[in-house]
């Protein structure tokens, strides 16, 4: 007997995570080839593509990359970006998504890209 996938809602997903990336000071939104990227001072620190079937998004993360790339949704950021601590992960329908991790892994890219005057700003 085959097992049915859960269905995962990937729209309301990103809505959730865009949402947590825009609570930061300066986040701004651009469409760079065709996927989301959410910046702050003209840098990069999300990118994010989703459909009905996936969602896989970059981020930058020089403090817990290595833990990152172990796990196995995820991996260094292709385009030369994973020597610079880009991690990419992606998610299937019926893949378990950890949200909260996602958050905390878009609050320490911001912090590195974003400048320390804006960084300061934040809650430790």
């Amino acid at each position: 007997m085959a097992t049915k996938k859960k269905k995962v809602d990937f729209a309301k997903l990103e809505t959730q995570l865009r949402d947590h990336a825009f609570s930061y000071p300066e986040a701004t939104e651009d469409f760079p080839w065709g996927e989301r990227a959410v910046k702050v001072n003209k840098k990069v620190f999300l990118f994010m593509h989703v459909s009905p079937e996936a969602l896989s998004l970059s981020v930058k993360l020089p403090h817990s990359r290595d833990m990152a790339v172990d796990l196995p949704f995820a991996h260094p950021t292709h385009y030369g970006l994973g020597k610079h601590g880009w991690v990419s992960a992606k998610f299937a329908v019926g893949d378990d998504v950890p949200v909260d991790l996602l958050k905390a892994w878009i609050d320490e890219s911001y912090r590195a890209v974003a400048p320390q005057k804006l960084v300061k700003t934040l809650p430790s």
